[in-house]
């Protein structure tokens, strides 16, 4: 079992900026990676940025330039670092961590961004 805690999530204007950060802990052996995926409304989750098993970064295309995934695996924890934040980022975001082939997933913290 993986257990999370998620914080950071919020209201903010567009163009404001934002961090979210997790930690997760458990009876794990070893962490193939950990991320942030986002679930909108209407729409299925999708990633928005992880650590690969190797702790190579990737982003989806639409954050590449203003979201920085920072954490580490071995330390089981993962923090996105949003900015130039605009409308369509609204969504819950959940923290991810793929251990031994399953995905494990934090409850979601909600990311509103209004004018």
């Amino acid at each position: 079992q993986v257990y999370f805690v998620e914080s950071g999530g919020g209201l903010v204007k567009p163009g404001d900026a934002l961090t979210l950060s997790c930690t997760a802990s458990g009876s794990i052996s070893s962490i193939n990676g950990m991320g942030w995926y986002r679930q909108a409304p209407g729409k299925q989750r999708e990633v928005v940025a992880r650590f690969t098993s190797k702790g190579t970064p990737f982003y989806r295309d639409s954050v590449r330039g203003r979201f920085t995934i920072s954490g580490d695996n071995a330390r089981m924890t993962v923090d996105l670092h949003m900015n130039i934040l605009k409308p369509e980022d609204t969504a819950v975001y959940y923290c991810n961590a793929y251990v031994e082939n399953t995905d494990y997933w934090g409850q979601g913290t909600q990311v509103t961004v209004s004018a």
